[in-house]
């Protein structure tokens, strides 16, 4: 599978990158302002001031698909359990189809040649929907190949997506515990999980972090942090 070219200008780390993430008790912040490579996998990159914040700025690389391995990797990441919170923002590109809904999260133990991982996402314009039903996918875990949320969605209903709230285009602070078989998403600081995980459907395992978008976005992230 080809994976994009290494992009500049994205981020700098706090502790050498030759220490793997994964087997260090220290918090690595990833800036994703300066100049560390990583590498992008069916999206463009770009450094921009977005909100008065210096960010990375992510797209689709070519004309919006529906393919869920759309993302920027950290090099260097290798993460098994542990900590990941990251500010974001996200809404639908201006030319996005009317189902575009500005998808945009956290990729987790991405294999290195991206064939799988597993992610949690928002969905920003579900957030306020003024449908109930709507409001109640605004959060979503998938585990990509073999579990897309349409999948999910059909054989197990409401288990693996919930309702926060959320504004497209504001940022969103946003944190990801992992745990063996187990991830919870916390949105806006708050101590309660908007999303509990209980059964990740590529059991224990490691690999890269990932900065993941769906069809149609434009996101931003800053403020990237990696820890136990």
């Amino acid at each position: 599978m080809h994976i994009g070219k290494f992009v500049k200008a994205m981020a700098i780390v706090s502790i050498a990158s030759v220490i793997p993430f994964g087997v260090v008790a220290e918090t690595i912040t990833v800036a994703l302002d300066s100049t560390v490579e990583l590498t992008t996998h069916k999206v463009d990159a770009a450094r921009v001031v977005y909100k008065g914040r210096e960010a990375l700025r992510v797209t689709e690389a070519d004309e919006p698909t529906n393919d869920e391995d759309k993302l920027v990797i950290i090099n260097g990441s290798e993460f098994s359990d542990g900590v990941i919170e990251v500010d974001l923002a996200a809404a639908p590109r201006k030319d996005a189809g009317e189902f575009a809904r500005g998808f945009v999260g956290i990729a987790f133990r991405v294999a290195a040649d991206v064939s799988t991982f597993e992610a949690i996402y928002l969905r920003p314009t579900n957030g306020r929907a003024p449908q109930q039903i709507r409001r109640n996918h605004s959060v979503q875990y998938i585990s990509h190949p073999a579990y897309p949320w349409h999948r999910l969605r059909k054989e197990t209903p409401g288990h693996y997506e919930a309702h926060v709230d959320l504004v497209p285009g504001e940022w969103t602070k946003v944190r990801v515990v992992v745990r063996g078989t187990e991830a919870k998403l916390y949105v806006h600081g708050s101590e309660q999980p908007a999303l509990i995980v209980s059964d990740l459907k590529l059991g224990e395992g490691s690999g890269a972090v990932g900065l993941w978008i769906g069809p149609g976005t434009e996101a931003h992230f800053a403020g990237l942090s990696i820890g136990k």
